[in-house]
């Protein structure tokens, strides 16, 4: 067992990566991520009343479509601004992106700086057009 592990070491780093990888989501929200949620959850959670839609890319990427409703707030400038959101520290918070991974880092800010219930929409904007639900311009 020992000799195969040794002569076959780059599969067993790829089969070690990759469990990581799959577990990683779910490792996430023990270390203050937040829950990923789809199209159809993040849509029955923006018809909550008192919700927010924050959506932290850049100026043209906003500018060229987004969640309707959506608060801009770019990743950068988060932790400056977050006295503008602050009434929405209980309240459901749906963060977005183009592809989810800027969200995932706003969430985790969010959440350490006392937001209660923060989602990550899974997939960004692209998963929200895919699905054809309304974007604003």
């Amino acid at each position: 067992m020992g000799q195969f592990l040794l002569d076959n070491i780059a599969l067993v780093a790829l089969f070690l990566a990759s469990g990581a990888l799959l577990v990683w989501p779910d490792l996430s929200l023990f270390s203050g991520g937040a829950q990923s949620v789809g199209t159809t959850d993040a849509t029955r959670l923006m018809n909550q009343p008192g919700s927010l839609v924050l959506d932290v890319r850049e100026d043209a990427e906003y500018a060229a479509g987004h969640l309707p409703r959506a608060r801009h707030i770019p990743l950068a400038q988060l932790s400056s601004r977050l006295d503008e959101i602050a009434k929405f520290k209980e309240k459901p918070v749906i963060v977005t992106c183009r592809s989810g991974a800027r969200s995932g880092s706003a969430c985790r800010a969010l959440r350490k700086a006392g937001f209660t219930q923060v989602f990550n929409l899974k997939g960004g904007i692209g998963a929200w057009s895919q699905a054809n639900l309304p974007v604003e311009r």
